[in-house]
């Protein structure tokens, strides 16, 4: 329902076209690096995983393909991050406000923890899982 309302009034198409002037000419490695920061980052503005993959997705997709990123290395670093940002907040994930819920760790916390936890999955998936993949032949 989000994701729909979010491209049919127009949204969506306009970040796409927002983020991919902004990102033109330059070296798709950056490109793809700043995709995946932001997608991963703007789920704190989301309440469901479903919606922001929905809504995103397909959309920082085709500005990674427009901007030459491998597009085999493009979909599958913005499918990981589709999972791995379900900790990103307290109502990231179906199990999240559980979690949270239970009282052992504070909203300042939960917020600060996965804060550093996304740069370490940063580092980790786009860094060595990106040469991983290459040494592989998967892009």
């Amino acid at each position: 329902m989000m994701a729909g309302s979010l491209t049919s009034l127009g949204f969506i198409p306009w970040l796409s076209k927002a983020i991919s002037s902004s990102l033109h000419g330059m070296n798709w490695v950056l490109v793809l690096i700043i995709l995946i920061v932001f997608y991963f980052y703007s789920h704190y503005l989301f309440a469901s995983s479903t919606a922001h993959v929905t809504a995103m997705y397909s959309a920082l997709l085709a500005v990674a393909i427009s901007a030459s990123v491998p597009p085999m290395l493009a979909a599958l670093l913005l499918g990981f991050f589709g999972n791995l940002m379900a900790s990103t907040t307290h109502y990231a994930s179906g199990p999240a406000p559980v979690l949270f819920g239970s009282g052992y760790v504070p909203q300042s916390k939960w917020w600060t923890l996965n804060f550093v936890l996304g740069i370490f999955y940063l580092v980790v998936w786009i860094g060595i899982g990106s040469l991983w993949m290459k040494l592989i032949g998967m892009w």
